[in-house]
């Protein structure tokens, strides 16, 4: 039997290593969904969170990131634009865990 303690600290550890994976993105984007749908294929073995922000309606974003999108943040850092290439994605996300 596990004690309230013990799964207190379980969760926390597990909210401390989950990673949220952000993905500027615009509707109707080809790259944009097939980024979408390879990180959503990563998220379980990886242990992250994909958080989609449109900026169609965002004038400050739109000019950020215009026609780079998708654009991918790992909490919060630039990671990679337009494709995300799975082996990259694990090792700079790798890299990510081991700074925090």
């Amino acid at each position: 039997m596990v004690d309230s303690a013990e799964s207190e600290l379980s969760e926390e550890t597990h909210r401390v290593s989950t990673c949220i994976v952000t993905v500027f993105t615009r509707h109707g984007c080809h790259l944009c969904h097939v980024a979408i749908e390879l990180l959503e294929s990563m998220q379980n073995e990886l242990d992250f969170t994909v958080k989609k922000v449109y900026i169609d309606r965002d004038a400050n974003l739109e000019k950020l990131y215009g026609e780079q999108v998708p654009v991918i943040h790992i909490d919060g850092e630039h990671h990679d634009f337009w494709r995300v290439d799975p082996e990259r994605f694990r090792s700079c996300l790798a890299r990510h865990r081991q700074r925090q």
